[in-house]
């Protein structure tokens, strides 16, 4: 067997390492059997503009702490993630949500997610509980529960536009900030990454309470809950396609 070790194969977009068994799968890859618990909060705007590159501005108050159990994910296989984002906008070119913070408990994913998307995603124990009539949402990292959220168990039915109402969160804008090996910048770039082929089979509602924790290094709790709105639980289906660049900010300065 022969791998892509030819330079025609290295310039090409998709090429990964290692050579026999590369870490990044390429476009569109689909993920199956999704159960989503999604905590909705207001927090303070000034803290969301200070955690927002420029020029994106926040669209609102409220924040989503999205928790993904992955059960069958093309070609990464079964995991856990957290994706805790906002309403922000690109003025006059793009509006959607941007993620301060994710977690993931897949090397896969964070590589995947990091390498090509530019999102910030770090290493965590995100995970889904059902204990009893209760939803039960938790991130650990550093052996510190930073997220602990909750909801009763599938009490009203809801619509996933409901959700999609706050702020369109299916469109995911990141900064993307790659270095040379002599350490100037390579990439410094505003990505969108859009959820295609989205099918959602169940979606309930309810109240719901979110608990951050202090954690230096899995900061979330400087998004400081100032007002609980409801939680969502959802199960879904949906593929991941190619993004697009919003801004190179190194073109800008040519």
């Amino acid at each position: 067997m022969t791998w892509k070790n030819k330079r025609s194969d290295i310039i090409k977009g998709g090429f990964s390492t290692p050579l026999d068994a590369p870490m990044i799968p390429s476009f569109p890859f689909t993920f199956r059997d999704i159960k989503i618990f999604t905590l909705v909060y207001r927090t303070d705007v000034e803290a969301m503009r200070a955690l927002l590159p420029e020029p994106l501005v926040p669209t609102g108050d409220e924040v989503m702490i999205h928790f993904y159990q992955m059960n069958d994910t093309s070609w990464v296989g079964p995991y856990n993630e957290v994706n805790v984002m906002f309403g922000a906008e690109l003025p006059g070119k793009a509006v959607g949500s941007y993620s301060p913070y994710l977690f993931l408990s897949s090397d896969v994913g964070v590589t995947h997610g990091r390498e090509i998307h530019g999102q910030p995603k770090k290493f965590g124990n995100p995970k889904i509980d059902f204990r009893g009539d209760l939803i039960v949402g938790t991130l650990e990292r550093n052996g510190i529960d930073v997220v602990t959220g909750t909801m009763p168990y599938k009490q009203q039915e809801a619509d996933i536009s409901e959700l999609s109402d706050v702020f369109p969160f299916a469109t995911n804008m990141n900064l993307k900030a790659v270095d040379h090996i002599d350490g100037s910048p390579a990439i410094r770039q505003l990505t969108s990454r859009s959820l295609s082929d989205m099918k959602v089979t169940e979606c309930w509602r309810g109240p719901c309470t979110t608990e951050l924790r202090a954690n230096a290094q899995a900061p979330v709790h400087r998004l400081p809950v100032r007002e609980m709105l409801d939680g969502f639980f959802w199960a879904a289906e949906f593929t991941l396609v190619p993004g697009e660049v919003l801004l190179d900010y190194l073109k800008e300065e040519e």
